[in-house]
């Protein structure tokens, strides 16, 4: 038995959860096929992806082909969703790529796709909708070879388009052989030669190929009618590669999802890649951490999740136990580090709490939502008792609002939706506080220079002191300080991209009075170096200066060729620059970069400037500096070791010593 861990994926209204009701029905789990109008699918079950008809929370079914079986894993297809989708990529042995007959290759389709392509994760193409007027089969091939790849192999041929009667019939034709021969020496010698390949050859090396990730499948069909669905669980069955992973080598997983049961428990969907876990065990989670304690499995079967007593490499389970576990832990041996495939948020908004609502039962909820989103952060003023969340949209609003209300029963509303920006370092600057001298409150010597570092790598930490100096806890206090104090720069933004250097150090050792225990005010404690770090810091920062950068996308827009006057000033008024513009017979393409905060507005603003007829593909690209009117600022959150004074006040509760 081959046990195959699937991803659907598409671009939102291209019928991926139409797709996946239709192949549930297809091999038998489901007797009538769940609708999306109607909010009866078997993978939408919040009460607002049925209200929206688009899906929001990814979903986990499971059915058999023959002896195999197949986890599904239903996909949001809606950019504000995104993390959902991050978060299933690592866990897949293959994808299916859904894409609209009608609508074609979208913005978020060729995200995907190049996603897929970058993790070498094998993919099937479904074309769907065969069935609607304006279906394009020709255009929509020749638009997935030029913008997403040109090594796709048809699956056979289409007829009565755009009719209730469109068929598919599955067969190989005769220009495979011209794609596949790019990658097989032997099939290449053939194709120069003139030889005829047999079916069996061909259909060998198609699957080799796929599950290689050097070529993709194209399937056509409707998920209405069932047009194409029998051929393309054949494909799922022949061409995708089945799960690995030695059930009795040691256990390794990773935590891909996780929700709150009834009782407000967490449970933990997690894929195993080697090994067997059972109930009772006691399991590391995350890098050697915590320890948690398994206290029920179940595994998915036949359309459903059962309870088991274990779980084995290759499968994909609901785990209970795990109090602490978070999306992307490793469990048992890590595999990899967790990583974000696609961009972080660009844009936030404060939660407001309605009548009657109660701000602590309001934070408690948006952590728990936070628990469930590794790319939701959030940002709680004490001072003004205000929280923030970062967002990927306005849609993501309409979300958090409606689950606020149906899971929590508490009211919300939103401030309007800003920017994140970030901040770095415009030179180097230094600082020091010394142990017992001016009006250093705190028992700790800290000196720290802060340097620029290349754009992407990050926040770096280095020591120019001996490290034997002092306790190891001391330095760690200063390095955990340090990263938590650069949440916040100058101006309230992240402070990224650069390097803090420990360059002082001092510690009062411990002592104590005769016949008297530990005396913390004549010896250093970590509290000591928690306290004065953000004010060394900040200083070295202050002295360095700070760039806000804001964020930026990159656009590719498709529209009217005679549309171009009214939109070049509509554009320049945004901000957005065009790098390229080219003529393509009535139509045009401009392809450059607009300012994040800026996207939405365009996107309102362009059916009326192109009659309806334009195509914006928008994705965070880069961080630009911000050059225009004022330097955008942010409340702080923090005790402001920008103002000493205050900072002292708030942390010590007393000014110098």
């Amino acid at each position: 038995m081959h046990l195959l861990n699937l991803g659907i994926l598409a671009h939102v209204d291209a019928g991926k959860t139409s797709l996946t009701e239709r192949l549930l029905h297809t091999v038998g789990i489901t007797d009538e096929i769940g609708s999306v109008d109607a909010g009866s699918t078997r993978t939408d079950t919040l009460a607002l992806e049925r209200r929206r008809g688009i899906t929001i929370k990814s979903a986990v079914v499971s059915f058999a082909i023959d002896d195999d079986t197949v986890n599904l894993i239903d996909t949001p297809g809606h950019p504000d969703f995104i993390a959902e989708v991050e978060r299933v990529l690592g866990v897949l042995d293959g994808a299916v790529l859904v894409v609209s007959a009608v609508e074609g290759v979208q913005a978020q389709t060729r995200i995907l796709m190049r996603t897929l392509q970058r993790l070498h994760i094998p993919t099937l193409l479904f074309v769907n909708k065969i069935d609607r007027r304006g279906a394009d089969i020709d255009g929509v091939l020749r638009a997935i070879s030029q913008r997403l790849t040109p090594a796709v192999v048809p699956m056979g041929t289409t007829g009565a388009a755009g009719t209730r009667d469109a068929w598919f019939r599955p067969g190989l034709d005769a220009g495979v052989l011209d794609v596949l021969a790019e990658h097989d020496d032997e099939l290449l010698a053939a194709w120069v030669e003139g030889s005829a390949m047999s079916h069996t050859t061909l259909r060998a090396a198609l699957t080799a190929q796929t599950r290689q990730t050097l070529v993709h499948p194209v399937y056509f069909g409707s998920a209405i009618t069932g047009a194409g669905v029998d051929a393309l669980v054949t494909g799922l069955k022949e061409l995708l590669p089945p799960a690995d992973g030695d059930p009795g080598g040691p256990v390794s997983g990773t935590v891909f999802k996780v929700e709150r049961g009834p009782a407000g428990e967490k449970v933990a969907y997690a894929r195993m890649f080697s090994g067997t876990l059972h109930t009772r065990d006691r399991i590391p989670v995350s890098d050697g951490g915590q320890e948690g304690r398994i206290t029920a499995i179940s595994v998915f079967d036949q359309g459903t999740d059962a309870r088991a007593d274990a779980v084995q490499a290759g499968r994909i389970a609901r785990l209970w136990g795990l109090a602490d576990v978070r999306i992307g832990d490793a469990l048992g041996e890590p595999r990899k580090a967790y990583e974000h495939f696609f961009a972080p948020p660009t844009l936030e908004t404060v939660v407001v709490p309605g009548p009657g609502t109660d701000g602590r039962k309001l934070h408690l909820a948006l952590t728990r939502l936070a628990e469930q989103d590794p790319l939701i952060d959030l940002r709680h003023d004490e001072v003004r008792q205000e929280t923030a969340v970062s967002l990927y949209g306005e849609v993501q609003k309409e979300v958090v609002q409606a689950t606020l209300a149906e899971e929590f029963g508490l009211e919300v509303t939103f401030r309007e939706t800003t920017t994140i920006c970030i901040e770095r370092p415009a030179g180097s600057g230094a600082a020091v506080e010394f142990n017992k001298k001016d009006d250093n409150p705190f028992l700790a010597t800290v000196g720290l220079r802060v340097d620029p570092a290349p754009i992407g790598s990050g926040i770096g930490f280095r020591l120019e002191v001996e490290l034997g100096s002092m306790p190891y806890a001391f330095f760690k206090a200063v390095e955990d300080t340090v990263r938590e104090t650069l949440g916040q720069g100058l101006h309230g933004w992240q402070v990224a991209d650069c390097t803090v250097t420990m360059t002082h150090s001092g510690y009062s050792p411990r002592q104590s009075h005769a016949h008297q225990g530990f005396d913390k005010s004549m010896s250093s404690t970590g509290a000591d170096f928690r306290g004065v770090t953000p004010l060394v810091l900040v200083e070295a920062l202050r002295r360095a200066g700070t760039q806000v950068y804001e964020p930026m996308h990159r656009f590719r827009l498709e529209a009217p060729a005679d549309t171009l006057g009214a939109l070049l000033p509509v554009l320049a008024a945004l901000r957005a620059v065009a790098r390229t513009t080219e003529t393509r017979g009535a139509g045009c393409v401009l392809e450059g970069d607009v300012p994040a905060g800026r996207v939405h507005e365009l996107e309102q603003r362009l059916p009326g400037l192109t009659r309806g007829e334009s195509e914006l593909e928008s994705a965070f690209d880069h961080y630009a500096p911000v050059t225009h009117g004022r330097v955008p600022e942010r409340p702080r959150t923090d005790h402001n070791p920008l103002n000493r004074k205050e900072y002292l006040l708030n942390v010590t509760r007393r000014v110098g010593s």
